[in-house]
């Protein structure tokens, strides 16, 4: 009997509810702010949530109460759809000022033949006389099962293998870049993407294998498969949260390339500057503005914000950060401000103020931030190297 709340059924069923919410939170950010990002989560998320349903309806009894019911069209392996979904938000986010471009198109032409083709042996089987009388028709048994299905299958794993490659590259990449921009990379770094990266890659490897007992070895039913599901929609749920509470909307505005030579150059800069060779004066410029004008204690200091400084173009400084002082941005106003923190120590600051608090005073914006970076340095722990000096 249709709805059966059982043990299976239930708890896909509260996650499935909850994934759309967040599905319709996001849609309705974007038609707001007309963030790219919301609606490509968006789609991630109802689509993750459509592939649940047709499973959570059938613990619930759907395919025992409906025999003739005509979902088996419609169950439509996701995967063609999710993987260039994925990929693009990824972009997103970490892309400055993303468009949609027509080009993208080409990432789901793939999803969109395989719909139409579904769509095509509804059309012919629904004409067929004695369909309403029976879950498949001609096509789906004799085209789809029989030929079409098994082709999918071997085309499936090397797409997924291929897009979730250059997604990982994608994401890394990123994390090359800011630490050439960027002073204080915390909440740019995106952990929770590497996280559900990760995920997303543990389910299509897990769903892999599985696919293959199932074919080649043992019959797997539903409740075996079940958990596979409950993982997916846990995963829905947890990318969802992440995706529409965390603030993923700063590199929007910015303008940079991260090239460490072609670093983009102000609108009224000289695109020349590029070639000039470094000079004593310029390097000299930069480490007054770090040690006289302490330009560290910024919090937010970018690479941006330093050219300026220095009337430079940003490939300039990055050039001089890079070449003369061997570091990259990141580390190099970093470690002005480790140093910083050092002295701070010596003056006994910290029986006035917690270490946290010092690191806050020396331009650090985040513990995890401050920890690392001091740790990197100095190979000492904050409160290790207090108890050591």
């Amino acid at each position: 009997m249709f709805p059966d709340f059982n043990k299976w059924s239930l708890p896909l069923l509260i996650l499935v509810l909850q994934g759309l919410i967040f599905v319709a939170l996001l849609f309705n950010r974007y038609f707001k702010k007309r963030n790219l990002s919301d609606i490509l989560l968006g789609l991630i998320l109802l689509l993750t949530c459509y592939n649940q349903i047709c499973y959570t309806i059938g613990f619930m009894g759907w395919y025992d109460t409906f025999r003739n019911t005509k979902i088996n069209y419609f169950l439509i392996n996701i995967a063609v759809a999710i993987a260039p979904l994925i990929y693009l938000y990824i972009k997103s986010l970490t892309t400055s000022k993303f468009k949609f471009k027509k080009k993208y198109w080409w990432h789901f032409s793939l999803a969109i033949l395989y719909v139409a083709y579904r769509l095509s042996i509804y059309t012919y089987d629904a004409l067929q006389p004695g369909f309403k009388d029976t879950q498949n028709g001609i096509l789906k048994i004799e085209l789809d099962e029989a030929y079409v299905q098994a082709i999918m299958g071997y085309i499936e794993t090397p797409f997924m293998l291929i897009y979730l490659a250059f997604t990982f590259q994608l994401f890394y990449n990123y994390r090359k870049k800011i630490i050439q921009y960027f002073s204080n990379t915390y909440k740019l770094e995106l952990n929770w993407i590497l996280t559900f990266l990760v995920l997303f890659g543990f389910l299509f490897v897990y769903g892999t294998i599985q696919d293959i007992i199932g074919s080649r070895f043992i019959d797997l039913g539903y409740q075996q498969r079940w958990w596979l599901n409950l993982t997916m929609a846990i995963v829905t749920l947890y990318v969802g949260v992440k995706g529409y509470f965390t603030d993923t909307t700063k590199l929007n505005k910015l303008d940079f390339a991260f090239s460490p030579k072609t670093i983009g150059i102000p609108e009224d800069a000289n695109i020349f500057d590029e070639e000039k060779s470094i000079s004593e004066e310029d390097i000299t410029t930069v480490r007054d503005l770090m040690e006289t004008d302490k330009a560290y204690l910024n919090p937010e200091l970018n690479l941006s914000d330093l050219a300026k400084m220095a009337n430079m173009s940003r490939g300039q400084l990055s050039e001089i950060v890079n070449t003369a002082f061997n570091k990259n941005f990141n580390d190099f106003v970093n470690g002005y401000r480790v140093e910083a923190f050092k002295d701070m120590l010596k003056e006994n600051k910290h029986q006035q103020l917690s270490l946290l608090g010092i690191a806050q005073e020396c331009g650090f914006n985040s513990k995890a931030t401050f920890n690392r970076v001091f740790k990197k340095l100095t190979d000492l722990s904050p409160t290790e190297f207090l108890k050591n000096n």
